[in-house]
C-alpha cells in the first residue's frame, strides 16, 4: 500500500534524487544505499555496460558467425535482466508512491526513465574513454563535467553524450519534483 512521503531523499519510501541515481550507476556494491530503486539502477547500469561490450564484440571485423550468434543470445539475456529491473522499480513505485487523482500521467514508467538514464550514463562514460565504474567525471557535478569536456582532446561525441545525459538528469529531476508536488503521476504497468 502506498504511503505519503515528505521529500525526495532516498529513504525507505522516498524517491531518489537525480544525483543519487547517477551515483548508484557508478557505485560499488559496498557503497550502495540499500534503497531498492538505487540497487536496481546500479544493476541497470551494469546491464548496459555488458550490452555495449557484447554489441562491440559482435561488430568486430573478425567476429565469427558463432561469436555473433552468442552475442545475440547474450543481448537477449541482458534485455530480460533489464526488463526485470525496470519491473522491480515500477513495482516499488506502485507500492510506495501516492498519486493525486487528476494529476497528469507521465508517458513512461519510472523504471523506463531510469533505464534510459543508465544507458546514456554508460554511453557518456565510454565516449570519454572511462570505465563506467570510475568516479570521474562526477556525474552529479555538472561543473566538473563541463570543465572536463572543455579540455582539449575531448571529442564532439563525448560532449554530445554528456549533454544528453545532463538533459535526461534534468528531466528526471523535474519529473520527481512534479510527482512530489503531486502535479504528475507515474504509470505503473
Amino acid at each position: 500500500m502506498a504511503t505519503e512521503y515528505p521529500g525526495m531523499r532516498a529513504g525507505a519510501g522516498e524517491l531518489p534524487s537525480a544525483t543519487e541515481v547517477l551515483r548508484a550507476f557508478r557505485a560499488t556494491g559496498d557503497r550502495l544505499s540499500g534503497h531498492r530503486l538505487l540497487e536496481a539502477a546500479h544493476r541497470l547500469a551494469r546491464c548496459h555496460e555488458l550490452r555495449r561490450r557484447a554489441e562491440q564484440t559482435a561488430r568486430e571485423p573478425d567476429a565469427s558467425e558463432v561469436l555473433v550468434a552468442g552475442c545475440r543470445r547474450l543481448l537477449d539475456d541482458i534485455d530480460q535482466d533489464r526488463a526485470l529491473e525496470v519491473a522491480r522499480i515500477d513495482g516499488w513505485v506502485a507500492e510506495h508512491i501516492v498519486h493525486r487523482d487528476g494529476a497528469s500521467m507521465h508517458t513512461e514508467t519510472l523504471g523506463a526513465v531510469i533505464d534510459r538514464l543508465a544507458a546514456k550514463w554508460v554511453a557518456a562514460q565510454q565516449a570519454l574513454g572511462l570505465p563506467s565504474a570510475e568516479p570521474e567525471p562526477p556525474a552529479e557535478a555538472p561543473g566538473g563535467v563541463r570543465q572536463r569536456l572543455g579540455q582539449h582532446g575531448v571529442s564532439g561525441e563525448a560532449r554530445l553524450q554528456w549533454v544528453r545525459l545532463a538533459e535526461l538528469a534534468d528531466g528526471y529531476r523535474d519529473l520527481i519534483t512534479d510527482v512530489v508536488e503531486r502535479r504528475r503521476r507515474l504509470p505503473v504497468f
